[in-house]
C-alpha cells in the first residue's frame, strides 16, 4: 500500500476545512470554490519549497481565501460576536502556526477552529 504524501494530505485537509466554513456561511458558489482551488495550488508550491510548513497550510489557505474574497466580494467570514458597530471579518490565528482558529480580533474571542464555523 502506498503511503499518502503528507503535503497532499495537508492540502486536501485544508481544502476541506475551508470549504466547510464556506458552506456553513452559505457562500460556497462555484466562483468561490475556484478561489479555494487557486489558494490550494499556490500553497502547494509554497509547502513544496518549505516542507516544514506543512502544519501551517490550513491557516494559510484560509487566509488566502479570505484575502481573495475581500478583493472580489467583501469581508468573510463576518464576526458573529460583535452585534453592534460596523461588520468586520474574523481573523485567523495564529497567522503562521498549527491548529488555526477564527478569532474576533476586537473582542479577542475564539469563535471556531478553521473548518468549524456554523
Amino acid at each position: 500500500m502506498d503511503d499518502i504524501d503528507p503535503v497532499e494530505q495537508a492540502l486536501h485537509a485544508a481544502r476541506a476545512l475551508v470549504l466547510a466554513d464556506l458552506v456553513a456561511r452559505e457562500v460556497a458558489q462555484a466562483e468561490v470554490v475556484s478561489v479555494v482551488e487557486d489558494a490550494v495550488t499556490h500553497r502547494r508550491w509554497w509547502v513544496e519549497q518549505w516542507p516544514e510548513g506543512v502544519a501551517y497550510v490550513a491557516g494559510l489557505v484560509a487566509q488566502d481565501v479570505q484575502d481573495a474574497l475581500l478583493e472580489r466580494y467583501g469581508r468573510w467570514p463576518l464576526c458573529p460576536v460583535c452585534a453592534a458597530g460596523d461588520p468586520h471579518a474574523l481573523d485567523v490565528e495564529p497567522e503562521l502556526g498549527p491548529d488555526p482558529h477564527w478569532v474576533c480580533g476586537k473582542q479577542g474571542v475564539v469563535v471556531a477552529p478553521v473548518g468549524g464555523l456554523t
